[in-house]
């Protein structure tokens, strides 16, 4: 797909905006975006970890105070809850072996 000049120059001055923009041509809660926005960008460490035991999924952990917990559900990933508690850093390494 080939972006013309006015559309990259639109990107480049008003980046938010422009992804704004994007997710309602798209069919997508921008309120949706605000809330990440927001969880995410205040943070100081994002740790990935998998889940131990025989449960296929993951935890996203914030400032490592704030879990969030995510299961396998056939082909996709589903919300499960959040935990607050302290918790461990996570592994750097969690995405070095995928395929």
């Amino acid at each position: 797909m080939k972006i013309n000049w006015l559309t990259k120059l639109y990107i480049k001055l008003f980046p938010k905006s422009f992804l704004r923009h994007a997710v309602l041509e798209n069919n997508f809660d921008p309120k949706k975006i605000d809330y990440a926005e927001k969880l995410f960008s205040g943070c100081q460490r994002i740790d990935i970890q998998p889940l131990s035991g025989s449960s296929r999924g993951f935890i996203i952990t914030l400032d490592n105070k704030f879990s969030m917990w995510f299961f396998q559900d056939g082909d996709r990933f589903i919300y499960d809850g959040f935990e607050t508690g302290t918790y461990d850093d996570g592994e750097i390494t969690v995405f070095d072996n995928l395929k």
